[in-house]
């Protein structure tokens, strides 16, 4: 079998695939179980390759795969340069790195590096060094306030709720408390400080191990989170948000201006491999600075979650388009277009919430939805679903890079009702009452229809590590395998005549015959009609090449889009 390294060189040529491709995010968890303990691994998704190549998909991101505790799962990394042993292998990775470049498909990887776990070999000496050490120096300790210190730096909560500093033991036979450390997170999350050299190096050391086996690019969590002041006088994390209290590129913990410096050595090593390996940023920052985290000097592409918070609004939908298309053009970047992920309530579920939109989704009182107890009675999942297909045929005509999320192109819904002993997320632990967290959108898939009762749907043999509803049948792989009306079949489809049609990025508006309806064209005489009114549509004169719902008459239903070639 020829190398990771080997099968890349083969398979990679164009330095520019990144720019309009279709990539499918894997948690692995969630994805597919080879050994029956619960838990998908990497087996199971080599396993799975041919059915990625057929969903004709040009990427795999995968979640984090590396040892972890699992206090944030897997964004808890132990070792930045190995894989879970329940999870598998390096070898495991190396084999089904090897499938995926066989099959044409590009593996991005995860990277973590705003924070390590509390387990990783640095914090562990750190804990076991004296105040003042190298070894604290990789993290941010500080001594506390009080006459002992026995208060905390300052008064900041974190991100998952609760104080964002954690009081250590100190090393010796007195076990005095002593200094705190900083985290943004989970207190399992410790920050670390890059305003230290080796955590610099040791980033650039992981970058070239995950390349030199096989890896095209990699996705940077919290990559506008950095670089940090900790010295900053405010009196509340909560007042942290609110980015109209600091001037752009001053705000204590995120986006500051000289985090740019981190990547621009990151771009020094993607750029020593041929072709360059490429990165896209998770930065949630205001659009204005996305640019820089995009810049071909930088990562080169930033995640735009502009249209996840959007309503299913056509205004909402073609105002957001064109300023991030303006954008990508100003800078020379590709945007990115994303509805679903591991951290929101799944789109088709958003859009079937009487007040669905955004990251989460609010019920018929307003409230939201998950909160209230994620009722799947509220929902109207045939409105939902006909929106997502609607919505992401939009996106998948547009230029740019499309990122899907595990089964969303089954359709699935959220699931809703976990009962509180079996979820996992830190921020339902953490904030009870306040978030219900984000296990809904990482339960394991179903790939066969199998009976409910002590099944896993084709998961894995013996369960899966979170419960799945009994109407996850309905939607199983196996069931949408048979239907060509099926969400499945229309994903394969859309993604099939997206490779076939795509040409240069751009796209030319076209009159609509109403507020509720974008048109578009490509290059090529491509059409996009989106109808996100409930009225029918009389759609332009040509072959109607796939739409999100069916055609009668020349007219497009309402919630729904189609793509047509117009005769020249």
């Amino acid at each position: 079998m020829p190398t990771p390294a080997e099968t890349a060189a083969t398979t990679t040529h164009d330095a520019d695939w990144w720019r309009q491709a279709a990539v499918y995010q894997i948690y692995p968890r969630s994805f597919s179980d080879s050994n029956g303990d619960g838990l998908g691994d990497l087996k199971g998704i080599t396993s799975r390759v041919p059915y990625l190549k057929e969903l004709g998909i040009d990427a795999v991101w995968l979640s984090p795969f590396y040892p972890s505790a699992l206090a944030d799962g897997g964004y808890d990394v132990d070792d930045y340069r190995n894989v879970d042993p329940r999870l598998g292998t390096l070898e495991d990775f190396d084999e089904m790195v090897a499938a995926l470049h066989e099959a044409g498909i590009k593996v991005i990887v995860d990277i973590v590096p705003n924070h390590t776990s509390d387990r990783h070999v640095w914090f562990q000496e750190a804990l076991a060094s004296p105040k003042g050490s190298a070894a604290r120096g990789r993290y941010i300790f500080r001594d506390g306030l009080g006459e002992n210190g026995e208060l905390p730096p300052n008064a900041w909560t974190s991100i998952f709720g609760g104080g964002a500093w954690e009081r250590i033991t100190e090393p010796g036979p007195e076990q005095a408390p002593g200094q705190w450390y900083f985290h943004l997170f989970a207190k399992e999350q410790p920050d670390l400080d890059w305003d230290n050299p080796e955590v610099h190096e040791d980033f650039l050391t992981t970058l070239r191990f995950w390349s030199d086996r096989g890896a095209d690019g990699f996705r940077v969590d919290v990559a506008h989170g950095l670089k940090k002041d900790l010295n900053a006088e405010v009196a509340s994390l909560d007042l942290l948000h609110r980015a109209d209290l600091f001037r752009e590129g001053e705000h204590p913990l995120w986006d500051r201006d000289e985090v740019h410096s981190i990547y621009a050595e990151w771009r020094k090593v993607f750029n020593e491999y041929n072709p360059p390996r490429t990165a896209v940023a998770e930065a949630w920052v205001h659009a204005d600075r996305r640019a820089m985290y995009a810049s071909p000097e930088g990562l080169g592409q930033a995640f735009n979650f502009d249209l996840l918070e959007a309503d299913f609004d056509a205004e909402q939908f073609r105002r957001i388009i064109a300023k991030n298309l303006a954008e990508a053009a100003a800078t020379g970047a590709s945007s990115t277009w994303v509805f679903s992920n591991h951290d929101v309530v799944r789109h088709a579920t958003r859009y079937g919430l009487p007040k669905g939109s955004g990251r989460g989704g609010k019920g018929a009182d307003g409230k939201d939805w998950l909160l209230e107890g994620g009722d799947p009675a509220q929902v109207d999942a045939e409105r939902g679903l006909r929106r997502a297909r609607a919505a992401t045929l939009l996106m998948l005509a547009l230029p740019g890079s499309a990122y899907l999320y595990q089964g969303e192109e089954l359709g699935l819904q959220e699931v809703g009702e976990i009962p509180d002993a079996d979820r996992q997320d830190p921020t339902f632990f953490r904030n009870k009452g306040v978030e219900v967290g984000r296990d809904g959108c990482r339960v394991p898939l179903p790939w066969e229809a199998a009976p409910a009762e002590g099944s896993s749907f084709g998961f894995g043999a013996n369960g899966a590590h979170l419960p799945q509803p009994a109407w996850f049948a309905g939607y199983a792989a196996s069931v949408q395998e048979a239907d060509a009306g099926s969400t499945l079949a229309f994903y394969r489809r859309a993604l099939a005549l997206r490779h076939e049609l795509q040409g240069s990025e751009s796209l030319g508006w076209q009159d609509a015959s109403d507020d509720d309806v974008l048109h578009f064209v490509r290059p090529g005489g491509w059409h996009v009609v989106a109808n996100f009114g409930t009225a029918p549509l009389e759609l332009p004169a040509g072959e109607i090449l796939l739409a999100s719902a069916d055609v009668e008459g020349g007219k497009l239903p309402g919630e729904a889009t189609a793509w047509v070639r117009v005769a020249r």
